[in-house]
């Protein structure tokens, strides 16, 4: 599998490569060939597109080197406001208080939304609900639903699998689908959830588990997962992830996913944004994520 992602990201360079018209391109190859080192850390939704944005634009300019570490939106924004990296990426829009902490520290952050996402809503593949709404799920992950039969499925106990709280997919979820986007929900997860430090970890569980709920970005779902198709309202048409429901707005757990940058970027750190968000869409539908056009 390394291998076949690896000649994927040189085929997806290639076709970027090919396509340097772009006002991005143009602007890279107008700025001098110095070295320059950008680190890049945070949302572990975002590492895989961040990974083949760095690699893309490195087989491009080789004067330019691109480390791209995972850790959670909370560990790139922190580190962002450390100082000790220049771009932190996020599945979330960073919290007032981090940006009034960053602000203490003498800078405003910058930020940069560079593709979309939606959040799947992930069971078993044995498990016969093929629908829930989004009530529903956040009274699953609050525990006032706690067996399958409620909402239509076999009697068992439902296993509730989240993300670890310094990810920014699980304060997403938390604020959209379990607080259902109001100011003054107060509902937590479920004391019973189990915290899994990865994507990885939610998808081993749910194809093990018959009983086990998870969700994770859409380019995170496995074959050996079934994806839930989910509705707004119990008066709305349950809807599958996709770029087109994603676009169209019509999948109610679809979010934006960020670059945040200290400041104002200039000179190459500010082109290789600019490229993210112009040739770099070349790459994302490959990835499972949705572009930004």
């Amino acid at each position: 599998m390394k291998g076949l992602r690896c000649f994927a990201l040189v085929a997806l360079a290639c076709i970027v490569a090919g396509c340097g018209s772009r006002t991005g391109t143009q602007a890279s190859r107008e700025i001098s060939a110095e070295r320059f080192s950008i680190k890049n850390t945070g949302s572990d939704t975002l590492v895989n597109l961040a990974l083949a944005w760095a690699e893309a634009y490195m087989g491009l300019y080789p004067e330019v080197r691109i480390s791209v570490t995972g850790g959670g939106s909370g560990t790139g924004i922190a580190s962002l406001i450390n100082g000790t990296i220049q771009i932190a990426n996020a599945s979330r829009e960073m919290s007032k208080e981090e940006i009034e902490t960053a602000r203490k520290g003498g800078f405003t952050p910058t930020r940069f939304t560079v593709a979309l996402d939606a959040i799947a809503v992930v069971v078993n593949p044995a498990n016969p609900v093929d629908g829930l709404t989004l009530r529903q799920v956040s009274d699953i992950y609050t525990g006032k639903i706690i067996n399958w039969k409620e909402v239509g499925g076999e009697d068992r106990p439902i296993v509730l699998l989240s993300r670890e709280s310094n990810s920014g997919t699980h304060v997403y979820f938390l604020e959209t689908v379990i607080r259902l986007g109001e100011k003054n929900n107060g509902s937590l997860f479920s004391p019973e959830t189990l915290l899994m430090p990865s994507s990885e970890g939610i998808s081993v569980e749910v194809r093990q588990n018959p009983n086990a709920i998870g969700y994770d970005g859409l380019g995170y779902v496995t074959s050996d997962q079934k994806v839930v198709a989910v509705a707004g309202d119990s008066t709305s048409p349950f809807v599958f992830p996709s770029a087109e429901t994603v676009k169209d707005g019509t999948y109610p757990i679809a979010r934006p996913l960020f670059m945040y940058t200290a400041g104002e970027p200039t000179g190459r750190l500010k082109d290789y944004l600019d490229w993210v968000r112009e040739d770099g869409q070349l790459l994302i539908k490959d990835l499972g994520f949705v572009p930004l056009e």
